[in-house]
């Protein structure tokens, strides 16, 4: 596999060696040795997959108490992948991070404890399935705003297309506002 560290050098995008032929293709998804050598000593607790459709937009999450660190990935379609740093003592905080994910281009995207994460899904739909360093709690689940103009995320929306949100996603809260992390 493949590791590189975006503009946010504690968010990495992994790409996996695919070999492929006239059968189809294999890949490795998960490899526990590589992963804790060229990323961080995480242990997965969770698996979650969900599938939206296109113009629908999920972020931007992160649980305030049992924060998740998630390695995330496209099994079928496509989607705009984003995390956003909402540690207040790091030299990054507020800003953003993104990548195309998709089935086609078989990429990965870490997203470690400590990050608000979203997406938006750019095909007819999508499939998409993370694992999980801390179970999912509800109580200490919060949103961001993804619209939220101190962060400015250059969402790749259609002109004159609204987003379909969750009502909890409408409501979310500006970074200025937002519980985040000390």
């Amino acid at each position: 596999m493949k590791y590189t560290q975006l503009n946010i050098p504690d968010i990495v995008l992994i790409e996996p060696q695919v070999f492929g032929d006239h059968r189809g293709f294999f890949m490795e998804t998960f490899r526990e040795d590589e992963f804790k050598k060229n990323v961080v000593p995480a242990a997965f607790v969770q698996d979650n997959h969900s599938k939206s459709t296109r113009g629908i937009l999920r972020g931007l999450h992160y649980q305030i108490k049992q924060p998740q660190g998630k390695l995330v990935r496209v099994i079928s379609g496509e989607v705009f992948d984003v995390a956003v740093d909402i540690r207040k003592a790091s030299p990054f905080f507020g800003k953003w991070t993104g990548a195309v994910l998709s089935a086609e281009n078989k990429k990965m995207f870490w997203v470690p404890p400590g990050f608000a994460h979203g997406f938006y899904v750019l095909s007819n739909e999508a499939e998409f399935t993370y694992k999980c360093t801390a179970y999912y709690a509800p109580e200490h689940e919060r949103s961001i705003r993804w619209d939220d103009p101190s962060i400015a995320i250059d969402w790749p929306i259609l002109p004159g297309a609204f987003p379909i949100l969750s009502q909890k996603d409408e409501e979310g809260f500006t970074l200025e506002n937002a519980e985040v992390f000390e």
